[in-house]
């Protein structure tokens, strides 16, 4: 039997994962990222280094190595090209979950729109800029009417809103702007942050919430026997992840993340509706559905179509982590009843905190390590720069806060020291 290969389209902590729970199920799994030494690739049968924004690159990278599943794992991706691949008719390749959700998914815009115009599914007021002249004009409402015709709503965002590229991932790029001097500064960070070639960012409204959650949405083709049972994905979700940022980005997450059944059920029905639509009936794998909670109003945020940062917290809080599920889900295989531990579990990220071209070290490693109940991710990147997430801490307690408690404290042990 042919052991069905995976390439990834994006090879960092999240493709390393992956990487490793396809190689447990005997897959082959090539790593494609555009700087080489990166994580998935530590862990994988084969390596290759592109720039994914160029078109003809990716397709001869693609076809080169002719994988069974393609699956994308950063954003940054000329992903107009992997729907002329899916859909080349005889030997088109199987993209997951799905060209079309890859391509929506790329950009802030594309799914904020799908989201709330077509969905009508609760969002934040926001709006589009291409110019620091137009973002002022989309938050403080001018009368040159730009926000009007880049965002088809009434209002203006207003201030404080959050403003970031509309192609990016993990924060890069974002802000919050509080006054009208920081306008500008937001329109520059974000476009000297973004990934891309897209100059345009999104304005966002500031909401005031009670807390955010991650719910992992799977999207799964039953098959037996290498036969589908059904030419339809069911859905299936993990318990709700809490978790908080800064600067945009994830610094911890916990589960579960109590709340009420009835704002669950919201955000499930409105992930399960989400997910189908850019999915279609028939794709696969494992969403980062992401919402507001405030009060009894449960709000979309975003998703992603893969492993989700925030859901590192599944390796250590079940016995099926995110990248088990998505593998599963990729290649058919059966999801049972996920197991999962008592109590609560955490993670707490690990960061660099200055830029160095070097291979990094690390101390107080074992520090962590004697902390009942935690484990340690080291990601392996080949450098690092100011607030690069370096690795992860994860753990358990009795609750959710108690496990929250112990992965800060534990990640504080844990320094990344330059060796440039």
């Amino acid at each position: 039997m042919k052991l069905p290969t995976l390439m990834l389209l994006g090879s960092g902590e999240l493709g390393k994962e992956v990487a490793i729970s396809a190689k447990r199920l005997g897959c082959r799994v090539i790593a494609v990222d555009s700087y080489p030494g990166a994580p998935a690739m530590q862990v994988s049968d084969g390596s290759e280094v592109i720039n994914m924004l160029d078109g003809d690159a990716l397709e001869a990278v693609i076809r080169k190595h002719q994988p069974d599943h393609v699956v994308p794992e950063v954003e940054a991706i000329r992903t107009e090209r992997l729907l002329d691949l899916e859909n080349a008719g005889r030997g088109g390749f199987d993209i997951i979950p799905s060209a079309r959700a890859a391509n929506l998914t790329m950009n802030r815009d594309a799914i904020r729109d799908l989201a709330a115009a077509t969905l009508k599914l609760p969002t934040a007021r926001f709006a589009y800029a291409q110019s620091g002249d137009e973002l002022r004009q989309a938050i403080l409402g001018d009368a040159e009417g730009a926000y009007t015709k880049s965002s088809r709503r009434a209002q203006p965002v207003g201030l404080p809103c959050v403003i970031k590229p509309v192609m990016s991932s993990s924060g890069k790029g974002q802000s919050v702007a509080r006054t009208t001097t920081d306008i500008q500064k937001s329109w520059d960070y974000a476009v000297a942050n973004m990934r891309g070639d897209r100059p345009r960012v999104i304005a966002e409204e500031f909401i005031h919430f009670d807390y955010e959650i991650t719910l992992l949405t799977i999207r799964q083709r039953p098959v037996v026997a290498g036969k589908a049972l059904s030419n339809r994905a069911r859905t299936l979700f993990v318990r709700p992840i809490g978790h908080r940022q800064e600067r945009g980005d994830y610094q911890e997450s916990w589960m579960p993340c109590r709340m009420k059944p009835t704002l669950l059920a919201k955000a499930q029905k409105m992930a399960a509706a989400i997910t189908t639509e850019i999915a279609g009936p028939a794709g696969a794998g494992i969403f980062g559905v992401e919402f507001f909670v405030k009060g009894d109003r449960v709000i979309f945020s975003e998703l992603s179509p893969r492993p989700h940062d925030t859901g590192m917290v599944t390796m250590i809080s079940q016995d099926l982590s995110e990248f088990d599920l998505h593998v599963r889900a990729i290649l058919g295989l059966p999801i049972p009843a996920i197991r999962y531990e008592r109590g609560g579990a955490a993670s707490a990220v690990i960061l660099a905190t200055e830029a160095s071209p070097a291979q990094p070290g690390y101390t107080g490693i074992d520090k962590a390590l004697a902390i009942k109940g935690v484990e340690v991710r080291i990601f392996g990147k080949p450098s690092t720069r100011n607030y690069r997430r370096m690795g992860v801490v994860l753990a358990l307690g009795a609750t959710p806060a108690a496990a929250r408690k112990t992965a800060k404290a534990a990640a504080k042990c844990v320094k990344v020291n330059s060796r440039s």
